[in-house]
This record gives C-alpha cells, structure tokens and sequence, in this order.
C-alpha cells in the first residue's frame, strides 16, 4: 500500500494522508487495529479524487464518519479509509430546510436546528454519528428516523459522479437504504424541518438526554446498540431474558444497564467483541428461536456468518 500513499499525498497533501493509523483512535468502541492508509479529505473533490485513486489502482477502501457503529478487527484494515468528518461538517441554513455535509454530528445538526427554532430533529439530538452514517442506515430513536426529515442525498457514484438524489429514490425503510448496494458514498445532504417554538424544542432535547442518560451504559465506550430490532421483538429483552445481562469475554461486556449494548469495559479487543456477539447471537436463538442480526458494522478480518445471520464456530460458553 505504500504506493497508493504516495499517490494520495501527491494529490491531497502530505498533511491528510496517514500509514499504520491505529483505528481504535477512531472508534467510540475505542478498539481496532492499524489501517494501512487513513485519508482525511478537506472538500467533496478530494474524496472523489481518493476514491477515483483507489479504484484505479485497484485499493480497497472504506468509509467512515466518527466511527460510532464499527467495529475494527484486530489486524486492522489492509486497505484505505476514508474518514469523512470534522472537515467536511458545513452546515448552512435556508428558512426551513437545512444543507449538511456529511461528517457534521448529529448533535450539532440538532443544535443549530434548535437556534434556529426548527423542529423535527430532536430524536436525533442524542445518536452519537455524523448525518452521512445516519442517511446510508436510516437511523432512528424515539419514534424519528432519518425519513422523516431527509429531502435529498448528495453522493458520490461508483462512476466517480456527484449526483444529487432525492430522498424517494433511497428505499429508506428500518436501518435500510439503497445507498449501500449502489455503491454510493454520501457527501451531504438537504433536510426539511417545520417552525417550532425553542422552548418545546429543547424541553424535548432534554427530555430524551435524559432517557438516554438514566437507560443507556454512556459511561463505558460502545457502538451504540449492538444488533437491531427483530421483528415483534426487543432485542435487549431478548438477552436479558437468555440471561446474559453482564456476560462478558474478556473486557467485552453485555451492558448491565441495557443489555442491547456491548461495552468496552477498558481492555476490550475486536476479538472480545465479535466473540461475545457469537455467543449472545448462539445463546438468543437456542432461547426464543430469534436470530439477532448485528447492527454494528465489522471492519477487516472477522469468522464469516452462516446463510440465517448467525455466527458460526462459537465454542464460548
């Protein structure tokens, strides 16, 4: 990979292109090994360039925002990440709609909505993602999804295009979209909110910090909800109701508060993680006959999945 670096920092300058960056410095799980090449780009143009760069040389490469529904393999990733985040995070706002890039944080989306008195947004005011990660998953709490709010999608085509795609075309529906399989990478999007009134905006901001504050493991690194919710379930119940409330591997743990999350108790490796998830993923099925599917995405090297979503192999017990 050495020379895919050497193409990019030609290109994008030696200051926004890193080897052997350690990826548990980009995660909220705070786990990964190193990835051979972390881009930074400064503008859409960039990105495409990095993206046209690696295709042409034939690199792998993924993208990422703040890195908060991942999960980075030990061995790291062979290949380029694309992180794009604090500096492609504009935000600008036009009556009652709202252009973001896509590395802006959720929660500074919802600030500055509320400076605004716009409401809509304040399911979102507490997921801990940038707006390009929560339009290719729908993201949703509390009753609001990304759906909601989304009016159009600027991305980058597999062609190398910027393409502006308006939000009916995204097959949208839970934790689902259509960008993944396209082959797109979002590079901003346009939001519609309705006029509100501050005070019942942010009555409703903090009403839902404290939700999450009083149910959610905040304290201890995670990547948020580990698996999604099943059909007629709750997947939190379903491992409590297996008994795995505070199982753990290794520093791996089964979040005591809310059993849906997985937290890093300090020490955690990838291969913690990705074996409790086995073992709470066996032991839910041997229980209720649900298959839990992880929500949190798995970056590099991990045992594959059989064909019904399980994990295959797991001897911890």
């Amino acid at each position: 990979m050495r020379n895919i670096a050497e193409l990019l920092m030609q290109k994008i300058g030696e200051d926004r292109i890193l080897t052997n960056e350690d990826m548990s410095r980009h995660t909220t799980f705070r786990i990964g090994g190193p990835a051979d090449v972390f881009a930074v780009p400064r503008t859409p143009e960039e990105a495409a360039e990095i993206v046209k760069i690696c295709r042409e040389e034939g690199a792998p490469f993924y993208v990422i925002g703040n890195g908060s529904n991942l999960l980075v393999s030990d061995d790291g990733y062979r290949g380029v990440i694309v992180q794009i985040y604090k500096n492609l995070s504009e935000i600008s706002v036009d009556g009652d709609t709202m252009t973001v890039q896509a590395g802006a944080m959720l929660s500074v989306i919802a600030k500055r909505a509320l400076a605004c008195s716009l409401a809509g947004f304040e399911f979102a005011s507490g997921i801990p993602g940038t707006i390009g990660g929560a339009v290719v998953m729908n993201a949703g709490a509390y009753g609001g999804e990304m759906k909601d709010v989304l009016e159009e999608v600027t991305v980058l085509t597999p062609e190398g295009e910027l393409r502006t795609v308006p939000a009916q075309e995204l097959d949208l529906g839970y934790r689902h979209s259509a960008i993944p399989g396209n082959g797109w990478i979002v590079l901003g999007a346009r939001l519609r909110f309705r006029k509100g009134d501050p005070q019942q905006i942010s009555a409703r901001m903090e009403e839902l910090r404290q939700q999450r504050v009083s149910k959610q493991p905040l304290d201890l690194p995670s990547a948020g909800s580990t698996f999604k919710r099943p059909a007629g379930h709750f997947a939190g119940k379903l491992i409590m109701d297996a008994g795995l409330r505070g199982f753990a591997v290794g520093d791996a743990q089964v979040s005591e508060k809310h059993c849906g999350f997985v937290v890093n108790k300090g020490a955690a490796t990838a291969a913690d993680v990705y074996g409790l998830i086995r073992a709470v993923t066996d032991r839910v099925k041997e229980h209720s006959g649900v298959t839990l599917e992880p929500e949190v995405k798995l970056l590099g090297s991990f045992p594959e999945q059989g064909p019904d979503g399980a994990y295959r192999g797991s001897d911890i017990k």
